[in-house]
């Protein structure tokens, strides 16, 4: 099976959130939540010099972040109804809304917090990695719609090949033991490392997924 994912390069990141804008009017998603988020994470103080100058050590970068198509899914694993399934070719995780019953188990299963319950439908919803149009032999609409190029999709291990000195996750994505997550991020200087706790993610009402 290959297992598709995305590459995201935090060195080129702006934080503009046209990826999030494109993925939201493709899905015609509501206002109250999103397949793809940009959380803005930074931290700093102030350095004293020591001859009554200070200098800032602020620092800042953003990450963008949809479902990971994990190589062990949790929400696959603890759905009651196996309404989340990966794609035998792709490893894409998507999920059938004929058997989801809106528990909202995948939810509190994920560590990164990706699926979500559609307060009006009463069921869960995710990003499927743009499946239909992978199918089609083009990119996911957020990949497409970058317009500093930071995101890549494609086979993951051809991507890692390609781009040497990813990781797997950095600040404030959850650490990727658990779920082994199918991406490769190109770490920007400033980038902390999973369970950082130095800084703090600036924009939390943004990001929220309610």
């Amino acid at each position: 099976m290959t297992q598709y994912g995305f590459y995201f390069d935090s060195t080129r990141c702006t934080g503009c959130r046209t990826c999030e804008m494109a993925c939201k009017d493709y899905n015609d998603l509501p206002a109250n939540y999103a397949f793809r988020r940009v959380f803005d994470y930074e931290g700093g103080d102030w350095k004293d010099n020591g001859d009554g100058t200070f200098e800032p050590t602020s620092w800042a970068y953003h990450v963008s972040m949809a479902c990971n198509h994990c190589a062990m899914p949790a929400c696959v694993a603890n759905c009651p109804q196996g309404a989340l399934e990966k794609d035998a070719d792709t490893g894409l995780v998507s999920r059938d809304e004929e058997k989801c019953i809106g528990c909202g188990t995948c939810v509190k299963s994920c560590p990164y917090e990706v699926p979500v319950v559609d307060t009006e439908t009463m069921k869960s919803a995710k990003c499927d990695g743009c499946a239909s149009r992978v199918a089609e032999g083009k990119m996911p609409i957020c990949v497409d719609a970058c317009p500093l190029r930071a995101l890549e999709f494609g086979d993951i291990e051809k991507l890692r090949a390609a781009h040497p000195g990813t990781v797997d996750g950095i600040a404030p994505m959850a650490p990727p033991d658990a779920t082994k997550p199918s991406v490769a991020i190109l770490a920007c200087p400033a980038a902390k490392d999973c369970g950082d706790t130095t800084g703090a993610i600036a924009n939390p009402k943004e990001v929220e997924n309610a």
